[in-house]
């Protein structure tokens, strides 16, 4: 004999789940930090999609779950984070490159051998 047990259900007075408006933004900020970060322009939308994740962190533990997007979120946030290290990355070599360049240049003026 199988005895069943009840699902749990909502309370009727509890708010449906709704979709956080920031996560797709902080997503698609994040997607354009990481592909302009190697031309270091994806500074700005990784900054402001990070500033966005951390609102839309506190707004999703302040509905207690029933605000979804955490997964877009999380992954904007990744995106966010490798666009900024791609644009620290291109700033270095960039850095290196420009330092060999000089050092390769001759240093002070070049007096022929025969100069006093």
């Amino acid at each position: 004999m199988t005895v069943s047990t009840p699902v749990p259900t909502r309370h009727p007075m509890d708010p449906d789940p709704a979709p956080s408006s920031k996560a797709r933004a902080i997503f698609a900020l994040g997607l354009v930090g990481f592909l302009t970060g190697a031309l270091v322009g994806g500074v700005i939308p990784a900054t402001v999609a990070l500033l966005m994740a951390r609102q839309a962190a506190r707004e999703a533990y302040a509905a207690k779950g029933y605000l979804t997007g955490s997964a877009w979120i999380r992954r904007g946030r990744r995106l966010a984070w490798a666009g900024l290290v791609l644009a620290i990355a291109t700033l270095v070599v960039a850095v290196i490159a420009g330092l060999l360049h000089l050092a390769a240049a001759p240093a002070g003026t070049d007096f022929s051998p025969g100069t006093n």
